[in-house]
């Protein structure tokens, strides 16, 4: 029989011809056969099956091994014994190793032939054994498809007692390990049905078990809140959760949050791959479990865990928005609109709640832009339901992943807990393109002075290779006194402080220089020619030369401006003048637009209690009388309804308007030596190279002791013109002392001062002609104006809906005062501009500014952006609103320079070569950052899961402020240098 078999096997008949004859040799199977042809078909029948060269011999070689163990079991049973069972699972058989589905699908054949034989129970133990032994070899999942598949026939063969649950948890740890290499649909499939297989099996464990069922959990939540990244868990384990009772859901989630030995950075890992599990194909209940477990760590407070994860998974959801939004309005299914609803609100509430991302929301905006938008009321309802607060910090930066300096080419700042305020400001410094440059430039012989770290920091941002740079020494140096660390502060009054500082440091250092002998040849001499006395002093020298007499500050010429203060006595018609430097514009709102968004309270007999803009802490409640602060607090402005939305024009507008000063803010006068009302005009008369304009959106309401944000939409144009007036000679005025000058036309000032700014006295007074239409007025005496253009540069957000908390970001690009790439708004003629533009106004543009890039820099993250989006912020996100803004002057040609039109020789029209002991320290880092991503590429994925991971309460990045989130105000426009009303404390 045997001959003819291997015969049937090797001949070259057909396929049907060889079926007739395996069907021959089947029928015999009934006659009698010895005990040795019997072993000898055995043999032969398992090479078929085993070995078979394709699936129509293991297909022969099944049939006749069928008909022969049922016919002849006792001589069978002798063949397929626990030996010949262990021989298989250990060593294999011939070239196939014991590890060979094929050898499973064999046994698992043997096992139906022998179900009846006494003699199985011995195999049952021999497989019971080995199965486990193969189980933790970890096999691939074919070979374990096929173990669950036999396992799930014969019950028997599966571990009883402490080996079951070892089993388990084993099996567990396998299906762990599984790894999926198909890229075709079919492949999937098969690799999908062999997980299904196995959690079957234990599914079918745990049932009769029920005492392995809480191990095998635990082997689970071992594995996925493993913190260690060279092991990463297969998502196949989603199959087992939809296997677990629902009703142990309660039981298992309080254990696991109460649990005492499981640490947060374990949970946070668990809970994260758990979200991840919802992308397997057959993944059922796993959104039960996880939103289950959010619950359950909301119960027990663990908030950070939560947010965490959040933050961690936020990213994965963003950019997938969009899709399921156009997913859900075309499936015609009859929940999807209900849905759809219900995902827009949430999508408002994550927008309210994480505010200041507005280059990942655009997208999502634009995709739900005609469905209802929830109010805010709502929105905070349903934020205050599941109210997570921390104290973790730098949300920004682990929003979304840093983006690559391959993509914008600059390099971000790290959060080192709340200090996006210094961030912001520090990123809108260095893209002032000319200030960058001129602080590269400097030879500084000190490394301890703030101009020395601050030009440290630029060569960093811009040369280093690191996606983000954690700038702590120059926090360290820079912070105020009075700032607390960790604590949220105002990035107007960081600035005012830091330009302080560093104008004040190099005045310092003049004087120490001047007080040395003067040595010609000590300019061009290198650091080594110099005496031991002399470097021991920083001395601060620029690479370009600059005129002798010229003894201002980098800060004076880039960032110092000029204004006059006159107050005339309209009494005597006596002027007194006082000349004020100043680095910053601090523009109040009309008081009538500042109470557009927030409720008055005032009786109905009260009269108006206006609102107090500036500092909110640390300073004083309520501006001092005499302070150019007090512009916007000693007068009430009814609002014109139908006026279009402020412009940043209309708010310099404000700010230079005279204002009479009467009643309880009387100008006492010394020539009339009584009080007297006044007039006080603001008149600028130096421009500055760069123009940082304040908006003072924190108001503070004296009557009720309540601090709010003014989140009215201001409009940003890109170019402006700025009305400065030549200063007239030395001998008519003093900056020094109040000198009494007679004014020819008092009467026209005065009712100009009334239309503009009405006392109370006179507030039923004509006052609806509107500001342009008496910009034509020019009295007798007055100077010439000119209209020096200006470009924008930067705008810092502050992002939040009060002074109590918020986050900065900043829009910037780099533009110099000759940009070629940005040229110069068309000039007009001189004279002309001194008679139309007394007042700021905006400037037409072609939109030629288009051709540069703008940046959006939000701590670690750099994107690109457009100039639209931050003109539309306020817009598109309400408590997104423009605090700071950089305009950059603008050299037109043919006009004095005595104007402050002419960018006066601060323009650098390239960027200057790295010093080298820049260039070393940059080297330096750089190798040193090379260094840390090869011995920390292990440790990396788990360090940035725990360090970069925040919050920032109600939307802000910052938590627990101190208070001083209010700009720091400013008399007379603001502050600077020495300025006596300039409010720093």
């Amino acid at each position: 029989m045997d001959k003819i078999l291997e015969g049937l096997v090797s001949s070259d008949h057909s396929v049907p011809v060889k079926k007739a004859i395996v069907k021959k040799v089947v029928e015999a199977a009934e006659n009698e056969a010895t005990e040795e042809q019997c072993r000898a078909l055995f043999t032969l029948t398992t090479r078929l099956i085993l070995l078979g060269e394709d699936a129509f011999q293991k297909q022969i070689g099944v049939q006749v091994l069928d008909a022969y163990a049922r016919y002849h079991r006792p001589e069978f049973e002798l063949f397929f014994n626990k030996d010949f069972v262990l021989s298989l699972l250990q060593q294999g058989y011939g070239q196939l190793d014991h590890r060979d589905p094929f050898i499973i699908d064999y046994i698992h054949c043997c096992l139906r032939l022998l179900i009846s034989c006494p003699s199985v129970l011995e195999t049952f133990s021999v497989i019971q054994v080995e199965f486990l032994r193969m189980v933790c070899e970890r096999p691939e999942p074919a070979l374990c498809a096929r173990l669950s598949t036999l396992l799930l026939d014969f019950m028997q063969c599966t571990p009883r007692g402490k080996s079951g649950v070892l089993f388990c948890q084993q099996l567990v740890r396998t299906i762990s390990c599984f790894q999926c290499f198909a890229s075709q649909e079919q492949e999937l499939r098969e690799y999908v049905g062999q997980v299904m297989k196995v959690s079957t099996l234990l599914q079918n464990i745990w049932k009769a078990e029920p005492a392995t069922l809480l191990p095998s959990l635990q082997e689970v939540f071992a594995i996925i809140s493993s913190t260690d990244p060279s092991f990463d868990p297969s998502i196949a384990l989603a199959s087992l959760v939809q296997h677990i009772p629902i009703q142990m859901i309660t039981v298992l989630i309080k254990s696991l949050t109460t649990d005492q030995n499981v640490r947060d950075a374990s949970m946070t890992k668990a809970l994260c791959r758990m979200i991840d599990w919802l992308s397997w194909p057959l993944a059922q209940h796993v959104d039960t479990w996880v939103v289950a477990l959010l619950k359950g760590l909301a119960a027990v407070q663990k908030f950070t865990i939560l947010i965490d994860v959040t933050l961690l998974k936020i990213e994965l959801v963003v950019p997938r928005v969009v899709n399921l939004v156009e997913s859900l309005r075309t499936d015609g299914l009859p929940t999807s609109k209900a849905f759809l609803l219900q995902f827009t609100e949430l999508m408002h509430c994550m927008m309210y709640q994480y505010s200041g991302f507005p280059d990942l929301y655009d997208h999502i905006l634009e995709a739900i832009k005609d469905l209802p938008k929830p109010s805010e009321e709502k929105i905070k309802l349903v934020l205050n339901q599941s109210a997570w607060t921390s104290q973790s910090n730098s949300f920004a930066s682990s929003l979304s992943k840093q983006a690559g300096k391959s993509e914008t080419g600059k390099t971000g700042l790290i959060n080192l807990g709340n200090t996006c305020y210094m961030n912001s400001i520090i990123q809108t410094l260095f893209m002032a393109t000319d200030f960058r440059r001129h602080v590269l430039s400097l030879h500084l012989n000190s490394s301890n002075t703030l101009m020395k770290k601050i030009q440290l920091l630029f060569a960093f941002l811009a040369h280093t290779q690191r996606v983000a740079y954690a700038p702590r020494n120059f926090l360290e140096a820079s912070r105020p006194p009075w700032f607390n660390v960790s604590s949220q502060q105002d990035c107007s009054e960081y600035l005012r402080f830091l330009l302080d500082r560093l104008h004040e440091e190099e005045k310092t250092l003049q004087v120490l220089e001047s007080s040395k002998p003067k040595v010609p040849s000590l300019v061009g001499c290198s650091s080594k020619e110099t005496s031991s006395e002399e470097r021991q002093e920083s001395r601060l020298i620029e690479t370009e030369t600059k005129p002798a007499d010229d003894q201002r500050t980098l800060i004076e010429k880039m960032f110092g401006g000029k204004l006059i203060t006159g107050i005339r006595c309209m009494q005597c018609n006596c002027i007194s003048e006082k000349e004020e430097p100043f680095t910053d514009l601090s523009l109040a709102f009309c008081p009538a637009a500042s109470s557009q968004k927030s409720p008055k309270f005032q009786g109905p007999s009260e009269e108006p209690k206006l609102l107090c803009q500036g500092a909110v802490n640390g300073g004083s409640e309520a501006p001092e009388p005499g302070s150019a602060s007090s512009l916007a607090s000693n007068f009430h402005y009814e609002p014109d309804t139908n006026e279009p939305p402020l412009s940043v024009p209309d708010l310099v507008n404000y700010f230079l308007a005279p204002e009479i000063l009467d009643e309880d803010n009387a100008y006492f006068c010394e020539k009339c030596a009584s009080l007297q009302r006044a007039e006080r005009t603001l008149k600028l008369v130096s421009a500055p190279e760069y123009l940082i304009l304040t908006l003072l959106r924190f108001s503070y309401d004296a009557k009720c002791h309540t601090r709010r944000k003014i989140l009215d939409n201001v409009t940003i144009p890109p170019a402006l013109r700025l009305p400065v007036h030549v200063p007239t000679p030395p001998a008519q005025w003093s900056s020094a002392s109040s000198s009494p000058v007679q004014v020819d036309s008092p009467e026209s000032s005065e009712n100009l001062a009334k239309k503009l700014k009405p006392s109370q006295g006179d507030e039923k007074e004509d006052g609806t002609q509107r500001i342009d239409e008496v910009q034509e007025v020019n009295r007798v005496g007055d100077t010439p104006v000119h209209s020096v253009p200006y470009m924008l540069s930067s705008v810092v957000v502050h992002s939040g809906v009060s002074s109590e908390s918020g986050h900065y970001y900043s829009y910037g690009r780099n533009i110099s005062g000759a940009d070629p790439a940005n040229p110069s708004p068309d000039g007009e003629d001189v004279e002309k501009g001194a008679a139309a533009r007394s007042l700021c106004t905006p400037e037409l543009s072609d939109g030629r500014q288009e051709e540069n890039e703008w940046l959006l820099f939000n701590d670690s993250r750099v994107t690109f952006t457009s100039l639209q989006s931050a003109q539309n912020i306020t817009k598109r996100f309400p408590k997104d609103t423009a605090y700071v803004l950089m305009y950059r002057k603008q050299e037109v040609p043919g006009e004095h320079s005595n104007g402050g039109v002419k960018a006066s020789g601060m323009s650098l029209s390239v960027e200057p070569p790295l010093q080298k002991e820049l260039l070393d320290a940059i080297i330096k880092d750089n190798k040193l950052y090379l260094q840390e991503q090869e011995l920390n590429a292990r440790t990396q994925a788990l360090q940035a899961s725990s360090s970069s991971c925040s919050f920032r309460p109600n939307g802000s990045d910052d938590n627990n402020p101190p208070g001083s989130c209010g700009p720091s105000g400013g008399g007379g426009g603001g502050g600077g240098f020495n300025t006596i009303s300039r409010l720093v404390f």
